[in-house]
């Protein structure tokens, strides 16, 4: 299991939302085919199919644990990286 499919994994088990990088979730969202737009402090991530944007600020290196848990209840939703994200 690579690097992405433990984050992901992570995400879903959601027992470490206050803990993921911010960096390595932005990855993840684009290896899901999410595409990205910077906008000053905002990334945000749309995707065709996912009706929902993503919008995502960094809280120093880490990833906020509110917006942890809107990409987890959209990978939920959308059945996203079930196959290899690696």
């Amino acid at each position: 299991m690579g690097k992405y499919a433990k984050l992901r994994e992570s995400i879903l088990a959601g027992n470490a939302d206050g803990n993921v990088e911010f960096s390595a979730l932005c990855q993840l969202l684009i290896r899901l085919g999410f595409s990205e737009r910077v906008k000053g402090g905002h990334y945000i991530f749309t995707r065709d199919g996912v009706t929902e944007i993503i919008n995502l600020q960094p809280k120093g290196s880490q990833a906020k644990p509110y917006q942890v848990k809107q990409v987890r209840s959209i990978l939920v939703k959308y059945r996203l990286g079930e196959s290899n994200v690696d």
